[in-house]
């Protein structure tokens, strides 16, 4: 007779979803009762952007989050060597006017 775990959880990932959506700019606010993440997609040249996705969290599920985050990180670079963060100055990485390349 096989055991059942009953702490498994099934969760199920539509076609849709499975897609995922590319940002380049997440944004985070708080409240005393939730954090909110706005992932954004910037793209260069252009002055305006639009919010992706928004995800809502508990404070306590955000630390579990952030924990899980910097576990991950860690784990990816002891494979693949130290993640170099572009703009680490705390500027943005990108360009936010026109266009700088030439032909």
């Amino acid at each position: 007779m096989e055991e059942q775990n009953d702490n498994q959880l099934n969760i199920e990932l539509s076609e849709e979803m499975a897609e995922g959506t590319y940002a380049n700019l997440a944004i985070i606010t708080h409240s005393n009762s939730e954090f909110v993440l706005d992932f954004i997609r910037v793209m260069p040249g252009v002055p305006k952007a639009k919010v992706k996705s928004r995800v809502l969290l508990t404070p306590d599920h955000a630390k579990r989050l952030m924990n899980a985050l910097a576990e991950n990180i860690a784990k990816y670079e002891m494979v693949n060597g130290k993640i170099k963060v572009g703009g680490e100055d705390g500027g943005m990485p990108f360009n936010f006017g026109g266009p700088t390349a030439q032909a």
